[in-house]
């Protein structure tokens, strides 16, 4: 049983909370029964597994007989240091390293009629994470997350997808990369904007579509709205001329699912 903070085990959980260490070992931490279930379920290769003295599995989520994770992967951690390496309130007793997953544009298996989410330099870890739970639900192609300015594996981005990180393929690329992706596949542009712009539900999302969102304080880059095949607005009928970018994104994405009768 792992005891003390100078652990190099230890030591490693540490560091991955932060942007540099992630990037240095190109390694994430995941905390929960259900996000750690979904990130094996999803592919991600773990390296560590660690659970506190009062860890029970969930029959739910049952991690260990589900996956056949070797015994030399897992750890066992002293209660009091074990909640001082949890970065939630709640972990559930369990903790996982995993493995960084290749984010290139080229790994998205596209069906028949895509439709993908692109969020241009979101700014805020609980917006993306917000946003990629909708892509779950939508059970959308992908999400494209261009210009990224905050890191993929950021612990608040994890735990407010609950998951979704792992179940939705995410590409990161710039704005240009992503315009050029998007039309060598042959697929519509459908940018929200203010500026000359109808409202997003006269559209047809029935064909290759990809919904591409800015952020809430300067929206599309210039490049976007130049470069979209359509630009739209959703409807603002108060004080205020912008949603927040993950309602946004709901709001257009289902918008896309009720006109393909939601892929039923």
């Amino acid at each position: 049983m792992i005891s003390s903070n100078q652990n190099p085990k230890i030591k490693l959980i540490h560091e991955l909370y932060d942007s540099k260490g992630r990037k240095k070992h190109k390694l994430f931490v995941a905390e929960g029964n259900r996000e750690i279930y979904i990130a094996l379920q999803s592919g991600y290769k773990p390296r560590s597994i660690f659970i506190s003295q009062d860890y029970t599995p969930k029959a739910s989520y049952d991690l260990f007989n589900d996956f056949n994770i070797p015994l030399s992967l897992v750890f066992k951690v002293e209660q009091k240091l074990f909640s001082k390496i949890s970065y939630r309130e709640n972990t559930e007793a369990i903790i996982a390293l995993f493995e960084w997953k290749n984010h290139d544009l080229n790994q998205f298996k596209l069906s028949a009629n895509p439709l993908f989410i692109v969020v241009e330099s979101v700014e805020k870890p609980g917006n993306l994470g917000a946003i990629l739970r909708t892509a779950d639900a939508a059970h959308v192609d992908g999400v494209i997350v261009c210009n990224p300015v905050i890191d993929l594996y950021n612990p608040n981005v994890v735990r407010s997808s609950i998951g979704c990180l792992f179940s939705v393929p995410v590409a990161l690329a710039s704005s240009s990369e992503t315009i050029a992706w998007l039309k060598q596949k042959n697929i519509k542009t459908y940018a929200a904007a203010l500026q000359q712009a109808n409202f997003y539900h006269l559209y047809d999302y029935t064909s290759p579509t990809a919904l591409v969102f800015g952020t809430e304080a300067d929206g599309l880059s210039s490049e976007w709205i130049e470069q979209a095949d359509y630009i739209v607005k959703i409807p603002m009928l108060g004080m205020i001329d912008s949603l927040n970018v993950s309602n946004a994104v709901a709001i257009m994405t289902f918008e896309a699912m009720r006109q393909r009768n939601f892929n039923i």
